[in-house]
């Protein structure tokens, strides 16, 4: 071997183990990110876990509140005239409150004028509003109630044809009873700082 090639054969040592230090350090980089990767959907798809949770528990809020308005119904309908901030029902509908903390509005107070219906065993506190889709407290007949109602669309005239939605006698259509809608907002604070707000209209 010549003197020339045994000093390029020398300088030559070393140089694989350098190519071999920057694919593993590569290797080691790509290694990582992929982790991260993991640990980020991971992590995304345990908040959706959550928040579906949080958003199944509001409809222990909103049938509370639903058994709470029969109750009352068959109680004593007119006791549902005026707010009741001990049950968390108020008799109109409060346009100025802000119940999900928008900005726009008056911010609702949910730990003193709402209603605590109970802590899941996911971990979830669910607590609800309600309110009457009136303008003003008092009668839902009187004039200055304004209140958002649904009807039957029943009708007096004498003319046949489809009754769909009213009573009727003979060919006559009877005027349908009118309710009054109830509109109630539950909130879900959950695990991890989960929240959500479901929102119902009764009637």
């Amino acid at each position: 071997m010549s003197r020339h090639a045994q000093a390029l054969r020398t300088a030559q040592r070393g140089v694989i183990l350098f190519v071999a230090l920057i694919v593993l350090v590569a290797m080691s980089l790509t290694g990582i990110a992929l982790m991260r990767s993991v640990d980020t959907n991971l992590l995304v798809a345990g908040n959706l876990a959550f928040r579906q949770g949080a958003t199944a528990a509001g409809d222990w809020g909103v049938e509370t509140a639903r058994a709470y308005l029969k109750t009352s119904v068959v109680a004593n309908q007119s006791a549902l005239d005026v707010d009741k901030p001990s049950d968390a029902y108020f008799a109109t509908w409060q346009q100025g409150w802000d119940l999900y903390g928008s900005g726009v509005g008056t911010l609702f107070d949910w730990s003193g004028n709402s209603r605590l219906v109970g802590t899941d065993t996911a971990g979830n506190e669910v607590r609800y509003v309600m309110h009457r889709m009136c303008e003003a407290s008092g009668a839902t007949s009187a004039a200055g109630a304004n209140c958002v109602k649904a009807s039957g669309g029943g009708g007096t005239t004498g003319t046949e044809g489809s009754t769909k939605g009213t009573v009727s006698y003979g060919t006559l259509a009877l005027p349908a009873s009118t309710v009054v809608y109830y509109r109630v907002t539950v909130r879900v604070l959950g695990p991890r700082n989960t929240l959500s707000y479901v929102q119902a209209m009764l009637k």
